[in-house]
């Protein structure tokens, strides 16, 4: 993900990201698959926190556009 994207540039990624984790589900997994998988949720959860930390600033009258992709590891350990 890069600076500059929009909510529908962010939505439109997760949408695809979720028809290639559905496909990769409904095909069985092998151990590439299982890793490719893993990256895909990862890729996911940094996706939903980016467009949550533009919501944010957005209600706070703050510039959505200063919202940043997190680390795997921070936005992994959050409770949805």
């Amino acid at each position: 993900m890069s600076e500059g994207q929009s909510d529908n540039d962010i939505r439109a990624m997760i949408s695809a990201l979720v028809d290639e984790e559905h496909r990769l589900r409904e095909d069985g997994l092998d151990e590439a698959e299982r890793r490719k998988l893993t990256e895909i949720e990862e890729h996911l959860d940094q996706a939903w926190d980016l467009l949550r930390q533009r919501q944010a600033l957005r209600e706070a009258r703050l510039d959505p556009s200063e919202a940043h992709e997190r680390p795997t590891g921070e936005v992994e350990g959050y409770l949805q």
